[in-house]
């Protein structure tokens, strides 16, 4: 509820607003939409999938609503649900409230985008209204049931606000809202989709759509099952032509002792009478091959009738062959088999009206169909009757015209066939159904071999046995629609989806596969590697995705930079995968948010200033605030791995539903012993006379793991970031269950070379001198860079000769889309560590000039003041051409540092160096030339 202090502040607010308002000035309809941003997963603003709009106010700023002539009484007019929203009141009617004392139109907006889909048929409730930082710009969030919908929503919502404040002559609001509600309804799910899916959300089972239509996978990787409305995975192609053949199904049937109407099959019209006659009038003609009732015709008892009756069944026929058969007197009922057992009955009415003695037929169609359970072909659980040659054809059969109105209690029908696809109702029966006629339809689901059938039984009596008062079963289908159970017209409704979701995931089966997501500023990418290396070991089909591209049991299937909720998707779409290790980056969760719903592990390293001022994102603070939706989404039995040495990453843990364990360098650290002193757990170092040894913590047990220096990616214990990666690893490791062996094993076999790890601390040997090619493109990633270079010019432990003994020379770039201040920095940062500098640039700038770049991190080389190393900086802006030059400048005991964009192209470099092969051509057009085409790398949309 909004106190008296936030209505003093908002009122306070509100006459500023007015007050700062241009002399003269009248309220314009100004709002616009600047950006639209589609959430698809957890986010920065919203655990739920949300949308995101920056709309900008223009004049409107000035002018709340209270201040807008008319405004609120016209809104409330045309859309009265918008009134009853609470508003963060926690009253209904709270927004109605906050209309009259004054709020601003972007607020407007959001409360508008909600209503409408809602009253497009879709609950939804969350919403949010955030200032950008810029004057009269603001973030408009709400969430949204189905994507497209959600967008219309909110453009819709736009021009209604603009439309309140300046009329628009041709904006007709019942019209949009129309359009806009024909959009959910052709975007939405059937209700035979939907009810599976329903059941589905019930047990915690994810679902990703597939396309535009009803095919959806249910669970992850190796656990998934599909569906396209009610056809399964486990649904046999076999079975489903069966069904398709009713000439086939009729015969298969009747071998088994089914009761059966007589058949043949005729492609002509002299055929259908000359088999009619055979059968015995009355008949029944249908399509060979057809579905949802079309072509059927009923109760056909002369020649004539059977010709006209041919015709008709003809044109439905995709084969050209119409089955001739014994007409079956009684009621239609619907028998739903689902994994060999009946589980619902429903019988079905065909279309009609009851008169009333006052409408004709004609209007009585029409008020049937205002009912609003009704649609357009399965998009609600009834569908709207549709007069036509057939219709009028048998209302005359009956004794009437369209334009009669028959007495009151009189039913008309319309359809021959009892179809809710055609405008017909059901009625459930299944608590009515005779065993008999249970056990028989259960066989014919079994005999034709659907997982999921629709047996179509004609008899007078569903209570009573089929054999004793004649009928039989005319049809079996596949794909069988639930709507006339799930939704009866009359009786109750059976919960056929959860018989559907039992048979794909048995009580106690999994669906999920275990997730974990790595963010960070640094490292992530380090990190992810090691904990697929160490998963891997254990037998797992790890799907990875990283800036280097998506890896499936350590095999690429896709170059590219796909830390993003693309990638993540893809990743649990393949049924190969039974773990995933998703690196999560910023620009990712800012874009799309999350690529799933939810993840067991989250792992998050460190955050610094890196890609502040982008996506609205200014301090460290806001982007700490991004990196924390991966361990918000950490569920109740999952686990949080945070680093307690970096008190923005430390205090996470109170954002997260599960359990934490921190990692830390310092064994001593006051998080650590918190978590000992509640029997939690804790990965750290312990110093001993071999040097640093991995222990594992629980509460005030401590378990050895391995000695850091026997860590390949850590040089002997040089690489101080890799220490902490392998912390970070061995945590998340041992919260996704891996035994003390395996994280052991993983981390003694993991390795930071070019095919582990590409552009990540790999090091190679030249002619007696070392290069180090590493993506640091930012300060903090820089300074570890450089103490790693500090380290490799002291002796090992052991007294062993220092690996670098001569000059450091350092390749230093990073991305143009940073604040100047922090590429000036990382010119500080370099001039520290390195006796000479080739300062590049990256082959995409990011919007600045070519040099721009450069000439800043040139810049703060100079201004590095007393502790600057640094002797000489020389500028060669392409990468290959730079990477050369330093090459050229080392000699025996030197370190050259490469901070590279394409590793791939250096790493070709430094091994035709190796092999003592000619560098190539200095033209960067003939290095782009030698790469394989699947080598190319991609950045993630």
């Amino acid at each position: 509820m909004t106190t008296a202090r936030g209505n003093r502040s908002s009122a306070a607010k509100r006459r500023r607003a007015q007050a700062s308002a241009p002399a003269g000035e009248v309220p314009r309809a100004e709002l616009t939409i600047v950006e639209t941003r589609v959430y698809r997963g957890p986010n920065y603003w919203n655990y739920e999938p949300a949308i995101k709009l920056i709309v900008d106010l223009g004049v409107l700023e000035h002018f709340p609503t209270n201040t807008i002539p008319g405004f609120t009484e016209a809104l409330l007019e045309m859309l009265p649900g918008v009134g009853q929203h609470t508003c963060g009141t926690g009253r209904v009617g709270g927004f109605a409230d906050r209309l009259r004392e004054g709020t601003w139109v972007g607020h407007v907006a959001e409360h508008i985008a909600l209503q409408l889909q809602r009253e497009a048929g879709t609950e939804v409730g969350r919403g949010k209204t955030r200032g950008t930082g810029e004057p009269g710009r603001y973030n408009v969030v709400y969430s949204y049931a189905e994507e497209s919908v959600g967008v219309a929503a909110g453009k819709l919502a736009v021009r209604l606000v603009n439309h309140l404040v300046t009329a628009e002559e041709d904006f007709d609001f019942g019209a949009e809202l129309e359009a806009l509600i024909l959009l959910a309804e052709r975007a939405a799910f059937g209700p035979s989709t939907q009810a599976v899916l329903d059941e589905a959300a019930l047990r915690d089972i994810p679902a990703i759509r597939l396309n535009d239509q009803s095919l959806v996978q249910l669970g992850h990787g190796i656990y998934q099952q599909r569906i396209r409305a009610t056809m399964t995975s486990v649904t046999g192609a076999l079975g489903v032509d069966i069904a398709s053949d009713k000439k086939l199904t009729n015969k298969l049937l009747a071998a088994t002792g089914v009761p059966v109407p007589r058949s043949e099959v005729v492609r002509t019209e002299d055929a259908a009478v000359a088999a009619a006659r055979r059968i015995g009038f009355p008949v029944a003609l249908k399509p060979l091959d057809g579905n949802h009732g079309r072509g059927v015709m009923l109760n056909l008892g002369d020649d004539d009738s059977v010709r006209a009756g041919y015709r008709v069944a003809r044109s439905q026929s995709r084969g050209g062959s119409v089955v001739v058969e014994t007409y079956l007197t009684g009621n239609d009922y619907r028998c739903l088999v689902i994994d060999g057992v009946l589980r619902a009955v429903a019988q079905r009415v065909p279309a009609h009206v009851e008169g009333d003695g006052k409408h004709s037929i004609s209007e009585l169609v029409e008020l049937t169909n205002a009912d609003p359970r009704r649609g357009i072909g399965h998009e609600k659980v009834l569908t709207r009757i549709k007069v036509d040659e057939e219709s009028i054809a048998y209302a005359r059969e009956q004794g009437f015209e369209l334009s009669d109105a028959p007495p009151r209690g009189q039913r008309v029908y319309l359809r021959r066939t009892g179809n809710m696809s055609t405008g017909g109702i059901s009625i459930d029966r299944t608590e009515e159904a005779h065993p008999d006629n249970v056990e028989i339809a259960e066989l014919a689901a079994r005999v034709v071999g659907l997982d999921i059938a629709g047996i179509d039984l004609i008899c007078p009596d569903v209570g009573l046995p089929v054999r004793d008062t004649g009928g039989g079963i005319v049809e079996v289908n596949a794909a069988p629609g639930f709507r006339m159970h799930t939704h009866p017209t009359e009786g109750e409704a059976q919960y056929v989806a959860k018989p559907v979701i039992d048979m794909l995931f048995p009580p106690g089966a999994p669906s999920r596969i275990p997730i974990v997501a790595v963010t960070g500023s640094n490292g992530k990418t380090t990190t992810a590697r090691m904990i697929a290396h160490i998963m891997k070991g254990m037998g797992r089909k790890v799907g990875l995705t990283s800036t280097d591209g998506i890896y499936v049991d350590g095999r690429v299937v896709r170059k590219a930079d796909a830390s993003g909720p693309k990638s993540a998707s893809m990743v649990l779409q393949n049924p190969t995968v039974d773990f995933a290790v998703f690196e999560v980056a910023r620009g990712g969760i800012l874009r799309e948010g999350l690529g799933y719903q939810r993840n067991d592990v989250a792992v998050v390293l460190n955050v610094t200033g890196d890609h502040l001022g982008l996506g609205g994102i200014t301090s460290i603070r806001q982007l700490a605030e991004v990196k924390r939706v991966v361990v918000e989404a950490v569920p109740r039995d999952g686990v949080a791995v945070l680093n307690a040495d970096d008190p923005l990453v430390a205090a996470m843990a109170r954002h997260t539903s599960g359990s934490v364990i921190y990692f830390s360098m310092d064994p001593e650290h006051e998080r650590l012993k918190f978590q000992a002193s509640r029997g939690r757990r804790a990965v750290t170092l312990e110093h001993g006379r071999n040097g640093e040894m991995i222990v594992l913590r629980q509460g005030r047990k401590s378990m050895s793991l391995v000695w850091t220096h026997l860590i390949p990616a850590t040089f002997e214990g040089r690489a101080r970031m890799n220490v902490q990666n392998a912390l970070a690893a061995t945590a998340a490791s041992w919260a996704a269950g891996a035994h003390l062996h395996d994280i052991r094993q993983g981390l003694r076999t993991f390795a930071t070379s070019y095919y582990m790890a590409p552009g990540r601390m790999n090091m190679f040997e030249l002619d007696g001198y070392r290069v180090v090619v590493d993506y640091a493109h930012n300060p903090p990633a820089l300074t570890a860079v450089g103490e790693f270079v500090e380290r490799l010019a002291e002796p090992s432990p052991g007294g062993a000769r220092a690996v670098v003994t001569g000059r450091r020379i350092g390749v230093v770039a990073t991305a143009g889309d940073r604040r100047d201040e922090d590429i000036v920095e990382m010119g500080r940062v370099a001039a520290r560590y390195f006796d000479e500098v080739i300062v590049r640039e990256d082959e995409n700038n990011r919007g600045r000039p070519r040099g721009a770049t450069a000439e800043l991190i040139s810049q703060g080389i100079e201004d590095a003041g007393p502790d600057r190393r640094t002797a000489k900086t020389t500028t060669i802006l392409d990468e290959l051409e730079a990477t050369r030059h330093a090459l050229k400048l080392a000699a025996e005991g030197d370190v050259v540092v490469v901070c590279v964009d394409h590793a791939n192209r250096v790493w070709k470099e430094l091994q035709r160096r190796q092999h003592g092969q000619a560098s190539e051509a200095d033209s960067p057009g003939a290095v782009v030339g030698v790469l394989d085409a699947d080598e190319e790398i991609e950045i993630e949309a």
